[in-house]
């Protein structure tokens, strides 16, 4: 894919302006990793190319998730004016339901303004439409919930996706990664290069990298047969597999298998698998709106009752305490 091939980058504007719509309890690294780059590569190349702007639902301040607060410096009606608007999410992206702001954005769309999410930023650019026939991938936490809510859309588990004029990140530093690849399909990779080492990155990540460290670096596992079988259980939360067919997996028997798991988690293997799919159950009651039943089944338990108990011994509450009422559509 070209530079043209980007509504983003055709304009007849001397420099991008992009913009940033905060949503309450937004990721503020998330939003400083997608922004500072802008302002090292005007630096560095000596050049105004790139100019940002700030918005926010309402046109009030607008808190981060550590409290740090921004004040908007452009509209969300005059957002047409920009060349790309990236909608910066994170805390709950599913409860947030403001009918205005998802009518607007589905306005813009309709112009020649490229949108985009950050973090959980493409929950909100769903909930509003625009992410259909689109790739796309927002945080890791989200993800499942996301599925949930939008089974038909194309969710990828990459680091960032750039689609024609969809433009969404995983968040974190990801997007870091991300603005090399916009800067370098605008200004040429040497200013990439440029901007990146400026903020020490001394790798560059593929968009397509996972978007998540793989369960056995993460949990500090570096048996490959366990590291497979954490993957495995990881992917089967919904139809857990057996400790005969985790064995199998790794070529081990289950009494192997149980030794591996007690050396390097301190837990058998069907406990590290309930406590992986309690943890899923968990994000999906706070950020969906499926019955515990549904929540019950989704994450492989036998009946609601049966996850309540298991559920309120791992967690000191009953699911139902998760639920958050959920932020109702404004007019």
């Amino acid at each position: 894919m070209t530079a043209s091939d980007i509504p983003l980058l055709v304009h007849d504007s001397p420099a991008t302006t992009i913009g940033y719509l905060l949503i309450p309890n937004f990721s503020l690294l998330s939003y400083a990793s997608a922004s500072e780059p802008l302002r090292a590569a005007n630096t560095l190349s000596g050049q105004p190319l790139y100019r940002w702007r700030h918005l926010s639902p309402d046109g009030a301040a607008v808190a981060a998730s550590n409290g740090v607060t921004i004040t908007p410096d452009l509209r969300l009606e005059d957002a047409a004016t920009l060349n790309l608007l990236f909608v910066v999410a994170g805390g709950n992206p599913a409860a947030f339901r403001d009918r205005a702001t998802l009518t607007r954005l589905r306005r813009l769309s309709q112009s020649k303004l490229a949108i985009g999410g950050i973090s959980g930023g493409a929950y909100i650019l769903a909930r509003a439409g625009l992410l259909r026939g689109y790739r796309c991938t927002l945080h890791w936490e989200h993800a499942e919930s996301f599925r949930e809510d939008f089974p038909d859309l194309d969710l990828r588990r990459s680091r960032y996706e750039i689609d024609r004029d969809r433009v969404t990140c995983s968040g974190g530093t990801a997007p870091l990664d991300l603005l090399h690849e916009l800067i370098a399909r605008q200004h040429g990779a040497a200013l990439a290069r440029r901007v990146s080492d400026w903020f020490l990155q001394t790798e560059i990540r593929a968009s397509t990298g996972p978007d998540r460290m793989a369960p056995g670096p993460r949990l500090g596992v570096g048996n490959p047969a366990l590291q497979k079988v954490l993957a495995a259980i990881e992917a089967q939360t919904d139809a857990p597999l057996s400790p005969r067919e985790l064995a199998a997996l790794a070529g081990l028997s289950v009494r192997q298998l149980e030794r591996l798991f007690r050396t390097h988690l301190g837990v058998a293997p069907r406990t590290h698998d309930r406590h992986v799919r309690l943890d899923r159950a968990r994000l999906l009651l706070r950020q969906t709106s499926l019955s515990v039943l549904e929540v019950a089944v989704a994450c492989g338990f036998t009946s609601a009752s049966h996850f309540s108990r298991i559920y309120r011994a791992a967690f000191g509450h009953p699911p139902m305490r998760e639920r958050k009422p959920v932020t109702p559509d404004i007019a």
